[in-house]
């Protein structure tokens, strides 16, 4: 695998931060956890933890300055998928779903759609909290894009 590969993580509220780290380390990945400084992250062998501002995006832009092709991030952001994809990264979901370049507009419209309805007053829940299979489909899906890009070197 590449050497200047990395496993960077959106990681403001991520439920699969433990997944993300045992399955970098078994590929010898550095990993870069990204939050700001109302969540309490620790950096361990192999983990780099930078903390930004409590701005909205401040994590996002770090994480946008701070990739290159071949990296793969971790986010479920829409808005950093798509910075990150045009960059030509790999970009996983929380819930292991990858990001794609013909999926975006499409996924961007909607989030724009539900930032107009929460403008108005409607708010909807949030999402469901990650199961204990939700957390091994991603550890499965982030094993199997590193192993394909591994493959593809």
């Amino acid at each position: 695998m590449s050497q200047s590969r990395k496993i960077v993580v959106d990681g403001d509220a991520c439920p699969v931060k433990t997944e993300i780290i045992a399955v970098a380390r078994s590929f010898g990945l550095p990993v870069l956890m990204v939050s700001s400084y109302d969540h309490v992250l620790r950096a361990e062998e192999g983990v780099m933890v930078v903390q930004v501002d409590r701005g909205a995006d401040s994590a996002d832009l770090y994480i946008a300055n701070h990739i290159a092709a071949g990296d793969v991030v971790i986010t479920q952001d829409y808005g950093l998928a798509a910075l990150a994809l045009g960059k030509r990264c790999k970009v996983l979901s929380n819930r292991g779903q990858e990001y794609e370049d013909s999926k975006m507009d499409f996924m961007l419209e909607g989030r724009h759609a539900r930032a107009v309805e929460r403008r108005r007053g409607h708010y909807s829940k949030g999402p469901k909290a990650i199961t204990a299979e939700e957390k091994t489909f991603f550890q499965h899906k982030l094993t199997k894009l590193l192993r394909i890009l591994q493959e593809n070197v």
